[in-house]
């Protein structure tokens, strides 16, 4: 799988975002630092956490489709569902059911690579790393909120996304949304609508049953 957004997964696919060898060097906001260390302590120290989410897309020339879904994540374990796949992982193999075709494709996870899924926590801690550069361009209210609005460019020119534009709520210590804009003119934005962390999840949360879903087509493609 290639690494996705976590609130797009499967379906924003970022390309690389990985920083070019010999990329110009730029300076990052020190103000957007400091808003992007806090809630990335807060969000390293849940131990699990559950959210339900709405996903807008919009491609030039196409009807705008709005999709829902929930995830839930415990370290490099997660489980997506949405209204065509769920995606879940153990962090050892990651199934992926389509559900129009009754199809479950079982690959290799890869935690902590550059295929991984990719969540808030995640870009959260990419940031660190050096593969964008980020600058606070704006402050909104939205539905009484004030959030504070941070550009993410990624230092891959071949990236497919030109830049990601998260949403903080700084008060409540939360992220919003995120949106990410692609070179040919696309948009995803993915939007959360509720939160919860640090709760008791149900056994078999992170593992695919087959048992359930009555004549399965299953594709091993793990090595």
């Amino acid at each position: 799988m290639k690494k996705v957004l976590f609130p797009l997964f499967a379906l924003l696919v970022m390309g690389s975002v990985s920083a070019q060898s010999g990329a110009q060097a730029e300076k990052n906001d020190p103000e957007a630092k400091k808003v992007l260390d806090k809630i990335r302590k807060k969000y390293e120290a849940f131990k699990n956490m559950e959210a339900s989410f709405s996903l807008t897309i919009e491609v030039p020339g196409q009807p705008k489709e709005v999709q829902k879904g929930s995830v839930s994540q415990e370290g490099d374990k997660f489980r997506l569902e949405m209204d065509q796949q769920i995606i879940v992982s153990d962090s050892k193999t990651t199934w992926v059911y389509l559900k129009k075709n009754n199809e479950v494709q079982i690959n290799n996870a890869q935690p902590g690579s550059d295929n991984s899924f990719l969540t808030p926590k995640e870009l959260l801690k990419r940031y660190q790393k050096g593969d964008f550069l980020y600058a606070i361009v704006d402050k909104t209210t939205e539905n009484g909120k004030v959030l504070t609005q941070i550009e993410f460019k990624p230092k891959d020119k071949n990236s497919e996304y030109s830049k990601l534009r998260l949403s903080i709520d700084e008060k409540a210590g939360s992220i919003q949304s995120i949106k990410a804009f692609g070179k040919d003119g696309s948009r995803y934005s993915f939007n959360i609508n509720r939160l919860s962390s640090n709760k008791q999840l149900a056994a078999g949360t992170f593992a695919f049953d087959a048992k359930k879903y009555p004549g399965v087509h299953v594709e091993d493609l793990r090595d």
